[in-house]
C-alpha cells in the first residue's frame, strides 16, 4: 500500500481503512507518533499509538496514545488538562510514523514544559533551554 502511495501523484486518494491495515506496526503493535503545534511548527513530543489509540484519535480529533509504561490508553490531557486537539494526521512515506498536527493547550511534556525537546547539545554539553510552565 505505501509503495502505491509513494508513486502516487498529488491529489490521489486511498481508503483510510486500507492504509491503516497496511501500517507496519512494530512487534508490540505500536507506531511512533510525533505531535507538532499546527500553526507554529513547534515539535512538542513523541509518543506511541496502537490501533485503538489511532482509531480513538481519528474519531474524537483529540490525541490519544498508548502508554508503554502503564500498558494502557493515555488520553492526552485527562489528568493534566493539557489537551491536544488534532487538526491533521499524516503518515510518513513508508507508514511507520505518524505526524499529528495539534493545537496544544498548556505544556505537552510531563515536566510541565511546552515541549519535550528542551535539552540541546551545545559543544560538549547539554543545555536546558526551557523551564517548566508551572513551578
Amino acid at each position: 500500500m505505501f509503495q502505491l502511495i509513494e508513486n502516487a501523484q498529488a491529489g490521489a486518494i486511498f481508503a483510510l481503512n486500507e492504509v491503516i491495515q497496511a501500517i507496519p506496526w512494530n512487534e508490540d503493535g505500536l507506531i511512533t507518533a510525533i505531535a507538532q503545534q499546527y500553526d507554529s511548527g513547534e515539535v512538542l513530543m513523541l509518543a506511541w499509538m496502537n490501533l485503538q489509540a489511532l482509531q480513538e484519535t481519528l474519531t474524537t480529533r483529540r490525541a490519544c496514545y498508548w502508554s508503554r509504561s502503564r500498558q494502557m490508553l493515555w488520553r492526552k490531557g485527562d489528568t493534566s488538562g493539557c489537551i491536544q486537539q488534532v487538526h491533521d494526521i499524516r503518515f510518513d512515506c513508508d507508514g511507520d510514523a505518524l505526524l499529528l498536527l495539534v493545537d496544544q493547550t498548556g505544556g505537552a511534556c510531563h515536566t510541565g514544559r511546552r515541549s519535550c525537546f528542551y535539552n540541546a547539545v551545545r559543544g560538549d554539553g547539554v543545555v536546558v533551554l526551557a523551564s517548566p510552565l508551572r513551578l
